[in-house]
């Protein structure tokens, strides 16, 4: 069975789907999350390190995961999408790589596509990669990618958009990230995976979804130590086999979800998730009032107390994720009292505030903080996404709001959440999407 696919574009027309959520519903039930985006992507850019077939299990059905099977294929991969009642797999074999470049245009719509660099030059012993697009929400460039490759023996040009990287051989060597970087330790991770010798990171990403690569890389042959710590020893091989491996639960819609069934005053099941990935995100909430009870893969949320206000401060895994503050920011809006919001990882990542604003929130931005009063009204209105985690917090708002809120440009939200509103519908929730067709232009 093939993917079915996220209406992105119907012949020579453009898919403008949008959401129509009506307020008011307490979230109640169980509702089910489906695997990492942030752990799947790194894990079929590994599949780039070998001959052999790399079969990846609880594969989200959302679109940067078709933009990176279109990638792949793009360079003589042959990626199979299944999506099953039991699970969602994908089998990825690159013997014949015919071509180790990512365009423009595939790379343009997801900044993650820079994590063939690493691997393509481990692999092939050359690399032309595009410079990233994707969420307009400030600066990740990929200078530390190219730093580390360069420590590893690898020469860069960059010229007309894009990255050219070449090496006969990378060869082990010392990498001291000068910020802590997700991508740019996940390709690292790959390119140092085979290369000569041994690389030892320091200052690496701690998040959960390093650690999960790590794993699939020692599935496949690497030898890879202190994956999940701040510093990363490989000891380079030099070839890596198939594997068979299942993708971690995507914390971030947990805690969606989670924040959700808070916000909403409903006593919510979020299953199949990792509680121990949750616990900045859990500790907060506690300080605003609401009671959760984490199982062994399951996380129950009951909004029955009134919200208090709590601060917030985004930081680096284990810290409280940048990727939920939005959605937190809906929640701090009905919580009694003043909230201030701290982004630390991102520079113009409160776009979102302003169509809180639009439904009646008390939000004043200062810099790196935003300062929220509560406890306001929210009433429904047309809002516009503008990044995948913005979109999110618009639903959130919208499932507390009064009357009707019109989401558009929910595409942002298809990059990241599996069929969002059916899982909501599922718990409670109105909400419904409709499409509008617009010409190309």
């Amino acid at each position: 069975m093939g993917l079915a696919p996220v209406r992105v574009e119907v012949e020579n027309h453009l898919a403008m789907d949008k959401f129509v959520i009506r307020g008011g519903n307490p979230l109640l039930g169980t509702i089910h999350v489906s695997g990492a985006k942030n752990a799947a992507l790194p894990a079929m850019a590994a599949a780039l390190l070998t001959e052999e077939p790399v079969i990846l299990e609880s594969i989200p059905q959302v679109r940067d995961i078709e933009t990176t099977r279109k990638l792949l294929a793009a360079m003589g991969a042959e990626v199979e999408l299944g999506y099953g009642r039991a699970q969602h797999r994908t089998t990825i074999s690159c013997r014949n790589l015919a071509s180790p470049e990512a365009s423009y245009e595939l790379v343009k719509t997801m900044r993650a596509s820079t994590l063939v660099l690493g691997p393509l030059v481990a692999r092939c012993g050359t690399a032309r990669v595009s410079l990233p697009g994707g969420c307009a929400i400030g600066a990740r460039p990929i200078d530390l990618h190219i730093k580390g490759l360069e420590r590893l023996g690898a020469t860069i040009r960059q010229e007309h958009g894009y990255v050219e990287a070449s090496a006969k051989r990378l060869k082990g060597a010392e990498i001291i990230f000068d910020k802590i970087t997700v991508t740019g330790t996940e390709d690292l991770l790959m390119a140092a995976a085979l290369a000569d010798g041994e690389t030892v990171m320091q200052n690496c990403a701690r998040e959960p979804e390093v650690a999960d690569l790590a794993d699939l890389l020692n599935k496949m042959g690497a030898q890879i130590e202190g994956a999940g710590t701040s510093t990363i020893r490989i000891k380079g091989v030099a070839k890596l086999h198939g594997a068979k491996h299942r993708i971690i639960p995507d914390r971030i819609e947990a805690a969606t979800f989670i924040i959700a069934g808070a916000l909403t005053g409903g006593d919510l099941n979020v299953s199949g998730c990792e509680p121990a990935h949750l616990g900045a995100l859990l500790q907060t909430l506690e300080a605003t009032g609401v009671k959760t009870k984490p199982g062994k893969q399951s996380v129950r949320v009951m909004g029955d107390n009134p919200l208090k206000a709590a601060d917030m401060v985004t930081e680096e895994y284990p810290g409280f994720p940048t990727d939920v503050q939005a959605q937190y920011m809906a929640l701090a809006t009905q919580a009694e009292g003043t909230s201030v919001i701290t982004e630390n990882i991102f520079e113009n990542r409160f776009m979102h505030a302003q169509e809180l604003l639009r439904m009646g929130a008390n939000i004043k931005i200062e810099g790196s903080r935003a300062i929220v009063r509560g406890k306001t009204p929210l009433s429904g209105a047309a809002v516009q996404a503008s990044d995948l985690r913005a979109s999110a917090s618009l639903v959130l708002a919208a499932l507390v709001a009064e009357g009707e809120t019109i989401i558009d440009r929910v595409y942002h939200i298809d990059r990241g959440y599996e069929n969002i509103e059916e899982k909501l519908r599922g718990v409670g929730a109105q909400i419904r999407r409709i499409g509008e067709i617009l010409p190309k232009r």
